[in-house]
């Protein structure tokens, strides 16, 4: 057998079902084995093995597992892949116990076994397995991806992850940070005092964001329920009743609106919430919390994305948006009613509807003029209260927000407030937003009772943020798309999905 490629054709299934049964005849049946106790992963021989010369030989027993990757030279030698790295076995008919001739026949790439026997370094310097055993323990019935690129067709490896991890090491490193950073993250927050809690993931009212939410029904109940669009509410509602004064939640999400190269309709947040703390304490613990990340995901503060670094050493800078505005639009909002901030607007360039009020002027002209600036993190500041109904209304001026989001690379990647602790305020916001609910907006905040009640127990001053956890891996893995970081992203569903595999589906 000489190294092989493979070619994903209907005869090379039908060939490996045939050698699968070749295995059952003799009575080697290779999903049999309950399992296969590994002595080492390959990366622990490599480590423990280093000091070999070469050609220098051991009389050290080892048993490893993987997926084969390569055959070589008629099957003597196999490079076996597990989570760690490549590993060499080299395997004579005189040395391998048992039924050799039928098992080296029957294997194929992408098969996974298990192999006992002695660790060497070669003559040409790699530390390889002298095989003694060689167990089948799944036969690969499909071929793996090309085995020096992957899958190369982009529908194809985010539809079938499981192939591109196999074939795509650069996958598997972008996969692995991502979890990586959820677990710093985590940790991180722990280590300052925060306590982890669940809230639920169906609302019977969505809330906690602007934004249009998955809808389904509960049959026992007969109502409809809402796939949660932000934990906000719920974790407030945890501070109120003073189950801890710091609470977080590293949750999935779900809003039914666009797909883009930074948009998924299931994704990934980390919010928390701070009785006695303010927006401005919001700024210091995120920023200690991306940078924190940052320096365990990459081992520096500083990272590379497309053509920038990207420098997350705290502090970050600190701007308003009509300021922004202003510096980079030369467009001045501040003290202007509604309709002289929409002619304003359009008079810049900027596409503004008819009766749309200051506050979203405001933001339509940050989105057309300042976010695409953003390279470097940025905390935006003091945003309009019209388009934060949760946030606390600054004091010296009332048409703005104790709120900060936070940009880089124009990306929106933490959002934060000063959280508003009034009652009759909220439910005033409230009646705000679901009188623009009723106009035709069906993003817009609904009343919710329940919080309204919540906060009428007596609110404590509390700050929030929130942290988008796929944008922030996006950056530190310098990832264009957000269906890079995501393991299963949301896909159109293809009846045929053999006829789809030279069609790329549009980012």
């Amino acid at each position: 057998m000489t190294e092989q490629t493979p070619v994903d054709v209907s005869g090379e299934r039908a060939n490996r079902e045939a050698k699968l049964a070749q295995l059952r005849q003799i009575g080697l049946d290779p999903y049999a084995a309950p399992k296969f106790p590994k002595s080492h992963k390959n990366a622990a021989v490599h480590e423990a093995y280093a000091h070999l010369q070469p050609d220098e030989r051991t009389e050290d027993s080892v048993a490893v597992a993987g997926r084969v990757m390569a055959i070589r030279n008629s099957g003597m030698f196999i490079d076996l892949v597990d989570d760690t790295v490549k590993l060499q076995v080299y395997s004579a008919k005189e040395d391998v116990q048992g039924q050799f001739a039928t098992v080296m026949k029957a294997l194929d790439l992408g098969d996974i076994i298990g192999v006992r026997g002695m660790v060497r370094r070669t003559k040409r310097g790699e530390i390889t397995v002298d095989a003694r055993e060689i167990v089948v323990l799944a036969k690969a019935l499909e071929p793996p991806p090309e085995k020096w690129h992957g899958l190369k067709n982009i529908e194809q490896r985010y539809r079938h992850r499981e192939y591109d991890l196999i074939g795509n090491d650069e996958s598997r490193v972008t996969l692995r940070t991502r979890f990586r950073v959820i677990q710093a993250v985590r940790n991180f927050l722990s280590g300052e005092g925060f306590l982890e809690v669940e809230t639920p993931m169906l609302h019977t009212i969505p809330g906690g964001a602007i934004a249009r939410p998955f809808v389904t029904h509960h049959n026992a109940l007969d109502i409809p329920l809402y796939m949660r669009i932000a934990p906000e509410l719920h974790l407030k509602r945890l501070v109120i009743g003073g189950l801890s004064e710091k609470v977080f939640e590293i949750n999935r999400c779900f809003r039914n609106e666009g797909i883009s190269p930074r948009h998924n309709p299931e994704f990934t947040t980390m919010e928390l919430y701070q009785a006695y703390a303010d927006y401005e304490d919001m700024m210091d613990i995120a920023e200690r919390t991306i940078a924190n990340a940052a320096i365990l995901a990459t081992g520096s503060t500083k990272v590379k994305f497309g053509g920038h670094e990207i420098d997350f050493t705290p502090p970050f800078r600190r701007a308003t948006m009509l300021g922004l505005i202003e510096e980079h639009g030369g467009v001045k909002l501040d003290g202007l009613d509604d309709a002289q901030a929409r002619e304003a607007a359009k008079k810049a360039g900027v596409a503004i509807a008819d009766g749309v009020s200051w506050g979203k002027v405001v933001e339509a002209c940050f989105e057309h003029f300042v976010e695409p600036n953003l390279i470097q993190p940025t905390h935006v500041v003091a945003l309009p209260k019209a388009i934060s109904p949760l946030a606390k209304a600054n004091h010296a001026n009332p048409e703005i927000a104790e709120r900060f989001e936070t940009f880089c690379n124009t990306w929106e990647i933490a959002n934060a407030f000063s959280e508003l602790a009034d009652p009759l305020e909220q439910r005033a916001r409230f009646e705000d937003q679901q009188s623009q609910r009723d106009g035709g907006d069906d993003e817009a905040h609904r009343i919710d009772e329940d919080f309204l009640k919540a906060q009428s127990a007596g609110m404590m001053p509390m700050g929030g943020l929130g942290i988008g956890i796929d944008r922030l891996v996006m950056l530190l893995t310098n990832s264009a798309t957000i269906r890079e970081v995501i393991a299963f992203p949301t896909l159109r569903p293809r009846a045929d999905e053999a006829g789809a595999a030279g069609e790329a589906q549009d980012e």
